[in-house]
């Protein structure tokens, strides 16, 4: 009964686009060229153990429209950023897509895939 109700879906076959420059298909799908790894998450991981203030912004909430967030970078991922406050000793999970920007209290650690750089 259930084999002729519903199908399995279709998707089209990957037609990939040449990369600009000399650089072959197969070489960005072997892994021969670095890729882009400037993503706020990475950024932050890479700034684990540094003393941040995270500005953050609640547009649906009347009591926390704006709210600065300070502590220690614990973790960071895809969608979370965790910082710990030595002064309350409280730990936040904050959402990124909550999060405005970060004022670092030291120098950020940057490590792109064409250089290493310390800014």
């Amino acid at each position: 009964m259930n084999g002729s109700y519903y199908q399995n879906p279709t998707f089209p076959s990957n037609n990939y686009q040449t990369p600009p420059g000399n650089i072959s298909i197969n070489e960005v799908n072997n892994g021969t060229i670095p890729r882009e790894q400037s993503y706020i998450e990475n950024i932050l991981r890479l700034n684990k153990g540094q003393r941040i203030k995270a500005y953050v912004s609640y547009p649906d909430s009347s009591a926390w429209q704006n709210k600065v967030y300070e502590g220690i970078i614990e973790e960071a991922g895809k969608d979370h950023l965790i910082i710990r406050d030595n002064t309350n000793n409280l730990w936040y999970l904050i959402r990124i897509i909550y999060l405005n920007y970060v004022e670092f209290m030291e120098p950020i650690i940057y490590s792109h895939a064409y250089s290493d750089k310390t800014y």
